[in-house]
């Protein structure tokens, strides 16, 4: 079995280089073989999934090695792959959420006439993403991280005719590099303090590692899912990429990209396990941007970035619970699989409203669609039920578990960090009832809208054959995009259940990530009804202000923190002026230094040995009665230096 561990990676590999390279001629029949590769991924890894359900606990994890890379004195870097379980539910997660896309992406795509290289472009982000889960060293890990960095960045800006796309794309490719470089360093920084870059030897040295080390790479690993999970400071691309088609921002925000960053802290547990200072920090990030996204989410009127919004708060949940070390580990990952059913629903949802809705953005456009889009409502609102924690549904399972871990960590910082991930919840059942009541309830507003430019920066192009000149005729999408819809709402009712009940997920995922119960002041059932009460406060919220009045077809002004929200709370204005200001002035400081500082000393010692050797050229002039009297001079001399010697 360990030799299928390749094939996982090589099926949609083989399909990105087949799809990119084989021409126009695949033109008919490239989309069919991106999914069927794609899916062929999937059922690898189920094979290998009940192959491991057969084996203990402690014999479940699985060793392929491929090479030894540069072995030389003082260096070597074996390249295998490590199957276990926390890299497999991330394999049958990456494969079979990835598989619904490429399924759902036949129809979203079908009039576009560079479908066979999107599909390509898929079956690429699906190859490194899979790469990156199953490296069993931090250095083959590396070569995954880049390789997202790159699909992501050919898919945001895949529609390359527009400025805004190809702009988003440039944005998340550079903020990605900020925290790839936070990855490098830890990847040096591993290499001098173990003598190694495998997971074995990490973390089988790091009990012995100083404490000052292992902060140090626990930062770097942190900057770098950062940059990958858009979490603070590293947020400002995510908003944007929502201007890449509808499929990417499912398969980005569910179930590969955004969760990179969380999968490497919870595999690296046993370094930030010795570093107590880096794992606070973590948790600092985690509740700042759940509070951050939650917040931006409430203001956008555009349903994908608002959608955006909820994704940097929901991953936000997860590395708050990763910070918090052996008491959120399990439950981090079992929110992101349970986010992965329900995000990428909600987002599919949405590109089905797009797209019986000419491709229109902006809610308070919507209204009513209930009645035109029967499967997408229902879809759609299992998903909202399930992301806003309705008692019974996925989120409700995996949310409670962070919130009620969030207080086991016990003490003021316990008290503070369960208050913020409730009011999280809180602020997430608001901007999901208003999305929820702006979309498919209240008056047609559509009908009264001006349609939208084919040139507006936010409207996917009719290239994916909806005419951007035609009026709204809402109607519900074919059933090659509804039938994704379907299964991941199925996993977004009863994913959190399966998982919870009996702790299956955690008995699973323990002997990899390990368990800790903490000591929490406050009971499950007191979380729960606190939960609960908050849940329908952020609800009834919603609906006094979208369900019972009408929606306005421009946004009010709004207070102050309203606008700062529609601005993404001033995130690029932040950026503009520190980073690209403060790099402007940093370049005309380093310049001027430059010019008068170094190129000062060098031109000056230039000028210096031109001045001295113009002076000394005078000396050799070609007269017999210059060179006598100067051996005369100089014999002089060293007659009078001799007779004072002498003297003394």
């Amino acid at each position: 079995m360990d030799n299928l561990i390749a094939l996982l990676i090589a099926a949609p590999l083989l399909g990105a280089a087949v799809l990119l390279c084989g021409g126009r001629a695949l033109d008919r029949v490239g989309h069919w073989l991106g999914t069927v590769l794609a899916a062929a991924s999937f059922v690898i890894g189920a094979v290998l999934f009940v192959d491991m359900l057969g084996k203990g606990a402690d014999a479940r994890t699985m060793h392929q090695h491929l090479f030894t890379w540069v072995p030389v004195a003082g260096f070597k870097a074996d390249m295998g792959f490590q199957l276990d379980q926390l890299s497999m539910t991330f394999v049958l997660l990456i494969s079979g959420v990835g598989t619904l896309i490429h399924l759902y992406s036949v129809g979203y795509m079908a009039h576009d006439e560079r479908r066979r290289r999107f599909f390509g472009y898929l079956n690429l982000f699906l190859a490194a993403m899979l790469l990156l889960v199953l490296a069993d060293n931090y250095l083959l890990l590396y070569m995954g991280w880049e390789g997202v960095g790159l699909a992501s960045y050919l898919l945001i800006g895949f529609w390359q005719h527009k400025p805004s796309a190809a702009t988003a794309a440039k944005k998340a490719f550079l903020v990605n590099r900020v925290g790839d470089m936070g990855l490098s360093i830890a990847i040096m920084l591993m290499f001098t303090t173990f003598g190694t870059f495998a997971f074995g030897g990490v973390f089988g040295a790091a009990d012995g590692a100083s404490e000052g080390k292992l902060t140090a790479i626990s930062l770097m690993l942190l900057l770098a899912a950062c940059g990958k999970s858009a979490q603070v400071p590293l947020q400002s691309w995510l908003g944007d990429a929502m201007e890449g088609p509808t499929p990417v921002s499912a398969l980005i925000h569910a179930a590969t990209m955004v969760t990179a960053g969380v999968y490497l802290i919870t595999r690296s547990s046993a370094v930030f396990n010795g570093a107590p200072n880096a794992q606070l920090v973590v948790v600092v990030v985690g509740a700042v941007t759940l509070i951050f996204g939650a917040i931006v989410g409430c203001a956008k009127d555009d349903i994908k970035k608002s959608l955006a919004g909820s994704t940097m708060s929901q991953i936000g949940y997860m590395i708050l619970a990763a910070g918090l070390g052996p008491i959120g580990y399990v439950f981090a990952i079992m929110h992101l699989v349970t986010h992965g059913f329900f995000k990428a629903g909600l987002f599919l949802g949405a590109g089905s409203v797009m797209h019986g809705m000419n491709d229109e953005v902006d809610m308070r456009k919507y209204g009513g669609l209930r009645r035109y889009m029967p499967v997408t409502f229902v879809t759609f609102g299992l998903g909202y039920l399930a992301i806003i924690g309705f008692p019974g549904l996925s989120g409700f399972f995996s949310k409670d578990k962070i919130i009620e871990a969030a207080f086991a960590k016990g003490g003021t910082e316990g008290w503070i960090l369960g208050a913020v991930t409730l009011l999280g919840a809180a602020i997430t059942a608001y901007y999901m009832t208003r999305m929820m009541l702006m979309t498919f309830f209240g008056e047609e507003r559509w009908r009264h809208a001006e349609t939208r430019s084919p040139d507006a920066p936010s409207a996917e192009p009719a290239a994916a054959g909806r005419g951007a000149h035609d009026e709204p005729h809402p109607h519900e999408s074919p059933w090659i995009m509804t039938i994704p819809m379907i299964v991941l709402a199925v996993g977004s009712v009863g994913a959190g259940a399966f998982f919870g009940i009996g702790n299956r997920f955690l008995n699973w995922l323990e002997p990899v990530t390990g368990h800790s119960e903490g000591h929490s002041p406050v009971s499950a059932g007191v979380v729960t009804t606190a939960t609960i009460v908050l849940l329908l406060v952020g609800v009834g919220i919603a609906y006094l202000q979208y369900g019972r009045r009408p929606v306005p077809a421009v946004a009010p002004r709004g207070s102050l923190l309203t606008r700062a929200a529609r601005r993404d709370l001033l995130q690029d204005d932040f950026n503009h002026v520190v980073l690209v200001r403060g790099g402007e002035h940093l370049t005309r400081s380093l310049v001027y230094v430059d010019h008068s500082l170094v190129d000062g000393v060098v031109n000056g010692t230039a000028a210096s040995f031109g001045g001295l050797s113009g002076r000394l050229r005078k000396v050799q002039n070609g007269y017999a009665r210059s060179y006598a009297l100067s051996m005369f001079g100089g014999t002089a001399v060293v007659v009078a230096a001799t007779l004072l010697m002498r003297a003394v």
